[in-house]
């Protein structure tokens, strides 16, 4: 099943799931969906999901400033910049849908961040990951964790939508949110 969706190496855990000692992802099947309740057109969806990497921007740079280290406070200022770019792509699908030139500003003012990428708040993620904020490798696997629960999000979310542009879009942010874990596994080989 993951290799059909993009995975280049899949490992196979003796014991299925219940053997897996690590980290998985998390809540109920409802977890953040509320937040594409009513969301059928491309155009909302969008705008959910620029509100969804705001809050991980937001997060990214409130981090960077409570950490300690020098190192992870870089580490958190580069998470924030990807997520710029994330943003920054999706406002750019929004103009490919809607006709007229919007600034961010002004398409920022459409979009409200209830939460961050898969569907939980800043507070809900420090409290389940409980990471230290010193450790580079334990911001990594912060990131890795939240970036992984954002996919599952979107597959999520696209899964249930029924209009074919509203999939399509969905489906494109969540392999963009594949890409985003492949270069933190990257990254976290580098350390």
């Amino acid at each position: 099943m993951l290799s059909g969706k993009g995975f280049k190496q899949v490992y196979n855990v003796s014991g299925g799931i219940q053997a897996w000692q690590s980290k998985t992802a998390v809540g109920d099947q409802g977890l953040g969906l509320d937040l594409f309740a009513g969301m059928e057109s491309a155009e909302d969806i969008l705008k959910v999901a620029y509100s969804l990497e705001q809050g991980l921007q937001d997060f990214y740079l409130s981090m960077e400033k409570r950490a300690k280290n020098s190192r992870v406070r870089s580490l958190f200022s580069k998470l924030s910049e990807i997520e710029v770019k994330h943003q920054l792509s999706i406002l750019a699908a929004y103009e490919n849908l809607v006709p007229g030139k919007i600034s961010q500003v002004e398409f920022e003012v459409m979009v409200t961040a209830t939460a961050m990428e898969g569907g939980m708040t800043t507070d809900q993620y420090l409290d389940l990951f409980r990471p230290d904020l010193n450790s580079e490798k334990e911001v990594i696997s912060l990131a890795m964790s939240i970036e992984a629960q954002a996919l599952d999000l979107y597959q999520r979310a696209g899964a249930g939508m029924t209009q074919e542009a509203s999939r399509k879009i969905i489906h494109g942010i969540a392999n963009e949110e594949k890409a985003h874990l492949a270069s933190l596994g990257k990254l976290m080989d580098e350390l």
